[in-house]
């Protein structure tokens, strides 16, 4: 359980990957001088061995566990090949669960070849597909461009230049609310905020939410894009970064992103240690704000409810647990065919399928992610939503946590 947030120590005794690789000395701990005693034949050293420090986790291991056990079962009923399901604390950046398939036991870890040790949740990019969409949304918002009420008229399709950008299969939705492009994942909404915000404060506002920046979790190895081609200025890559398309992060940075939606704007440091104790002294670790007011307690309750109206009355209706609001949006995001290894332009039939939401909505206290590497599903409501439902459910129950309504 937990492999790859623990790592395992080689066969030299170092520590690799995970906790182990990026806390090896201190957990090791080494050898030094405690004293010199004088005695009628000189100087005598005494060398004691210094013992390594003790790390106790964020996490929880009975979701840990949960998380782990949904992944397995993706792996039959949606046929993923790989993927994540983590729980956070919005409001401290504590990390209760982090779950990566494939698993492997890291007492055995020589039986595994190299790949398996790798830990998607900080050392992969993906495109989040319209898991984003809230982002940009709650920008306009905090700009005043738009609300929830706000309306428009879609036809199905937005020219960009010479390019023509699409709505999933091509729907065309007529006059709409702001609300109902989330509800409805409509890509020519998440357009029309963002034109409306403008493209240097759609960037200033990505950069506020820590898009182009590590979390600073204590793993090895986390890594993160800078999104170059997005940050040449071009138009047409603007609007598909909108509803997620063509910016890259990693599903740890989605996540720090979603703690200022919910917890009313501060974008919380992500952390999966809770103290160190080093002999008699005990280091709590407090949370930690990056940044304060990234958007307003205003835009985030307002965002929120929209959110909440994605679960009640859209697509994400998969996640709903009648008496208790939640507040999520669902991501269906095609893979480019560089990711898979494939030297060729542009993106392949292959998905990746998330939700991400959050609970109790107007009080949230769990923010947790699902995501999908190749699921055999159509879209994310019929797998990472299904998978949200079922991993929030044993939140409710394993906490007791009394329902909205």
């Amino acid at each position: 359980m937990a492999s790859k947030v623990l790592g395992f120590v080689d066969a030299q005794g170092e520590g690799q990957y995970g906790i182990e690789g990026y806390f090896d000395k201190y957990l090791s701990g080494k050898e030094r001088l405690i004293k010199k005693r004088f005695t009628l034949f000189g100087t005598l050293k005494t060398i004691t061995p210094l013992k390594g420090a003790d790390f106790v986790l964020t996490i929880d291991k009975n979701l840990q566990q949960k998380a782990e056990e949904l992944l397995n079962k993706a792996t039959e009923k949606f046929g993923v090949d790989g993927g994540q399901i983590i729980v956070v604390n919005p409001n401290t950046g504590k990390i209760l669960a982090l779950a990566d398939l494939p698993f492997y036991d890291p007492n055995l870890f020589y039986k595994y070849p190299l790949f398996t040790f790798k830990n998607n949740a900080i050392q992969s990019l993906y495109e989040p597909g319209s898991t984003f969409k809230p982002i940009t949304m709650a920008s306009a918002i905090n700009e005043g461009k738009v609300n929830g009420d706000t309306t428009y008229i879609d036809k199905g399709f937005v020219k960009i230049g010479g390019y023509t950008i699409y709505n999933f299969e091509r729907k065309v939705w007529g006059k709409r609310t702001m609300t109902e492009v989330l509800e409805k994942s409509i890509n020519t909404g998440a357009i029309y905020a963002e034109t409306l915000l403008g493209d240097d404060l759609f960037l200033k506002y990505l950069e506020k939410f820590g898009i182009f920046e590590k979390t600073g979790i204590e793993l090895e190895g986390e890594i993160f894009s800078e999104n170059k081609e997005l940050k040449k200025g071009y138009t047409v890559n603007f609007k598909t970064a909108s509803f997620g398309q063509g910016i890259e992060l990693t599903p740890l940075i989605l996540l720090k992103a979603f703690t200022a939606i919910a917890n009313g704007g501060n974008l919380m440091k992500l952390s999966i240690i809770d103290e160190i104790r080093e002999g008699d002294q005990v280091t709590k670790i407090k949370p930690e704000i990056i940044r304060k007011n990234v958007i307003s307690k205003e835009t985030s309750k307002e965002i929120t409810k929209m959110l909440v109206s994605v679960v009640e009355n859209g697509f994400g209706r998969g996640a709903r647990i009648p008496g208790y609001y939640i507040a999520g949006k669902t991501g269906t995001s095609q893979i480019p065919y560089s990711a898979l290894g494939i030297p060729k332009k542009g993106y392949s039939d292959y998905t990746w399928q998330s939700f991400i939401g959050y609970f109790p909505a107007f009080d949230p206290q769990f923010l947790i992610l699902v995501k999908l590497d190749n699921s055999k599903t159509k879209s994310a409501q019929y797998s990472a939503g299904v998978l949200f439902k079922e991993m929030a459910k044993f939140i409710i129950d394993y906490y007791n946590i009394p329902p909205d309504y």
